[in-house]
């Protein structure tokens, strides 16, 4: 079995293959500093909760963006997995990469379209919802082209809590209106709205520069739902892709 690994700044998702079958997944809050002993106790609980054990597990792979986390989740595999992990980078995956500076392209981008070229047609947009918005473009080719990289939505949520101090932390919700008639419903109309409009002005100007043609819009991260659903913008929503992605990376190295 595989065990994949997903290292994001807010959240790290933890995923067992067997086969070509993703069998289960957990979520972990990141924090750079948390042991190889403490993540082999959270995933000795959940895989006894869903009749794993660690000994099965003959392969690791890892996408990060975290540095500081990499040596701890090197620990976990090697002292309790007893597999070396791999941990993916421009140099293992398998597609161009047409930019700039290769090596400054963050791994989850690089493994979401990885993804994309074996699951889905190309060119897309893949839109990630995550501690950034990023949207990635896979061209035609199947290369990964570049992309956009804008604040992601808690964030920004944060950030006017914090700067503004008569205005509440709020949730992230689809108002019934556009014109809020209170704060809190003005604050909710400002952020759904204000990213629709970011979304559907972004991937506007993507779809200028690829020249027009057939485009697939693939949304995923935690708010992907909420703002594909009755967007005209999306076309399809898949939270796992980043795994899959992963998965695609391993069984081409094991070639």
């Amino acid at each position: 079995m595989l065990l994949a690994i997903d290292v994001g700044n807010t959240n790290t998702v933890f995923a067992v293959f067997k086969g070509d079958s993703l069998l289960d997944s957990w979520r972990l809050r990141t924090e750079s500093g948390r042991s190889a002993d403490e993540y082999a106790g959270f995933l000795t609980q959940v895989f006894d909760l869903s009749g794993m054990k660690f000994k099965k597990i003959s392969d690791v792979i890892v996408s990060s963006v975290v540095p500081e986390a990499n040596f701890h989740i090197s620990a976990l595999c090697e002292k309790y997995v007893e597999a070396a992990p791999v941990f993916v980078s421009k140099d293992n995956v398998p597609v161009k990469i047409d930019v700039e500076r290769p090596g400054d392209v963050g791994a989850d981008r690089l493994v979401n379209a990885v993804a994309v070229k074996a699951h889905y047609k190309t060119p897309a947009i893949v839109i990630d919802f995550g501690t950034a918005t990023t949207f990635d473009v896979i061209d035609a080719s199947g290369a990964y082209a570049g992309g956009v990289i804008a604040p992601g939505i808690d964030l920004s949520i944060d950030a006017l809590h914090r700067a503004a101090a008569k205005l509440p932390k709020i949730s992230v919700k689809k108002p019934e209106r556009v014109i809020g008639k209170s704060t809190v419903q003005a604050m909710h109309s400002g952020i759904y709205h204000g990213y629709a409009s970011l979304i559907a002005g972004v991937v506007k100007g993507i779809r200028a520069e690829l020249k027009g043609g057939d485009v697939l819009i693939l949304a995923t991260g935690g708010l992907a739902n909420l703002f594909a659903d009755g967007s005209d913008v999306i076309d399809a929503v898949d939270q796992d892709l980043t795994l899959k992605g992963l998965y695609e990376i391993q069984k081409g190295l094991q070639r």
